[in-house]
Order: structure tokens, then sequence, then C-alpha cells
């Protein structure tokens, strides 16, 4: 994707075709106004195509949008670099990421906090790069070196967005099952523990564990990802992976829904800080 995941051309061209309809303009109108062919406009606005920050200027300009928070929030859909937006490191591999795995780090470099339960694996921004290997080579099935190599790198590569200024901000719920499972062997889990152990003692970052004593629980259909934005809340979002493909979902019920499922579970998982104690004693024993 060019300019951005497709839940943002979607949600870029609802807000400027709605835009356009206040102005009163057709989008014959608009495409005369800005000097383009009526079929550019029809396809930003059903989100068929992406759309360069110059381009949603333009726009807003011909509609007469004076509302600066507006324009900033559209210029962010638009994946404006002042928009506070991290470089597209990722598209360096673009060969290798599959579209919905793209769509998934853009997002992720955009935002600026990440909640996430996690049911079977420890998250990917927090994975030792043995772990990390051990984990796609599963997930993968026929993967040669070179490729594995590439998809590991683009793992640990994603971590820096935890040692940017400002860093995104992490809380991550862990299943207990996700410690138990032996991923890579004793001395993988052993060093992926320590390194949880101190990823824990962050700032940026809030652990906790969900312990199997906790029962079932709210979160036991499966692992989710919840993406925030500083500048506004009209782009969170989300994410639910499935093996061939990830679903965004973007209503507000939905956000709703799972940030009070996410809150549910911090009450139900272990406190920072005896997270802290429990998987000192789980690295002991490792």
């Amino acid at each position: 994707m060019q300019h951005g995941p497709a839940v943002r051309r979607r949600k870029l061209g609802a807000e400027l075709r709605a835009l356009r309809t206040s102005a009163g303009l057709t989008s014959g109108d608009a495409a005369r106004l800005v000097g383009w062919h009526q079929s550019k406009v029809s396809r930003i606005e059903t989100g068929a195509s992406g759309v360069k920050p110059a381009d949603v200027r333009l726009l807003l300009d011909a509609y007469r949008v004076a509302d600066a928070n507006l324009r900033e929030l559209l210029l962010v859909l638009a994946g404006s670099d002042e928009s506070g937006g991290r470089h597209h490191w990722w598209h360096a591999y673009r060969g290798v990421l599959p579209p919905t795995y793209r769509d998934f780090i853009s997002l992720e470099s955009q935002a600026s906090a990440m909640r996430t339960l996690e049911t079977s694996v420890v998250p990917g921004l927090l994975q030792t790069p043995e772990y990390a290997r051990a984990v796609t080579r599963a997930a993968v099935d026929g993967l040669d070196d070179e490729r594995l190599d590439a998809l590991v790198e683009v793992r640990l590569a994603r971590q820096d967005i935890l040692r940017a200024q400002p860093p995104l901000e992490l809380s991550a719920v862990l299943d207990e099952a996700v410690l138990r499972r032996e991923v890579g062997g004793p001395e993988v889990m052993a060093r992926q523990l320590k390194r949880l152990l101190e990823a824990a003692r962050l700032p940026q970052v809030r652990l906790q564990v969900l312990p199997f004593t906790a029962g079932a629980h709210v979160g036991i259909t499966g692992p989710f990802v919840i993406f925030s934005f500083s500048r506004t809340s009209d782009l969170d979002v989300v994410v639910l992976d499935h093996l061939t493909s990830s679903l965004y979902l973007e209503r507000k019920e939905d956000l709703q829904a799972y940030t009070e499922a996410f809150n549910t579970l911090r009450i139900h998982a272990l406190s920072p800080e005896d997270t802290l104690d429990y998987l000192a004693v789980m690295g002991d024993g490792a």
C-alpha cells in the first residue's frame, strides 16, 4: 500500500465524500476545481486508491474546510509526515510482506498506544530473535532461509518503536499459556522470559500475566490488538488476526466492546508489580 493501510483509505474517502456533499458539490464539480478527472475523485472517495497529503490539501481547500483539527485528522489519514508518523522503513521488505502485514505495521508505526491480548505467543514487539525465528518458522509453512531471515528482521525492526521519541506505549495482557508454551526449546524460552522481565520494567510498557487460575475469561475467544492515536480517537482500530488474513474493526461499538473487554482482562490479570515477581520466579526456574 503506497499511502497507508486500506482501513485508513476507506475512512479518508468517506470523510472527503461527506465534506464534498456538505459543500454542495458533485464529484464532477470537485474534479474541475482541482484540475483532475472525475474518476480520480471517485476512486479516492471509495477507498479504491491511495491519496497523497498534497492532494488532500487541494480537496480541503476546494471544499473551503477551515477547521484546523479536521484538516490535521485527514492529513493523518493520508499518512502525512507532518502527522508525526515514523519513516516507512518496511517498504524495503515489500516483496516479502503480505499486504495485511504491511497494513498492520503501518498502523503500529503511527499509533501512540497499543493494547493487546495474547493467548498463544509473546507479542512481536517483545520477542527475542531466537523466539521470533521459531514462531515464524512454525506459523509460515515452507519458508526458505532467506525469507525467514527477512521476516525475522522485520519483526525485530518493529521493536524500534518502543525506543522512539516519543515511544509507543504498550499495554499487554499475556495468558499464562504464552509463558508455558516451550517455543524453540528451554534455552530459547529462558532468554525470552529474561527479555519479558526487562521489558516489563520499561516505563512505556505495562505487562500483566493472566494466570490459569483466572478461569474462563472474556478473551478466551482469541487475541486482539487495539491501536490508539494521540491526535484523535477517530483513528482507533481493533485488529483480529486469522490464519490467512486480518480483520480491522472501526465501528465505535466494536472499539467500545474490545476496550471494555481489555479493561476487564486487566482487572483479572496479575498486577504489573506481581507480574514482575511472577516472571522473575519463572526465569529462575527456567
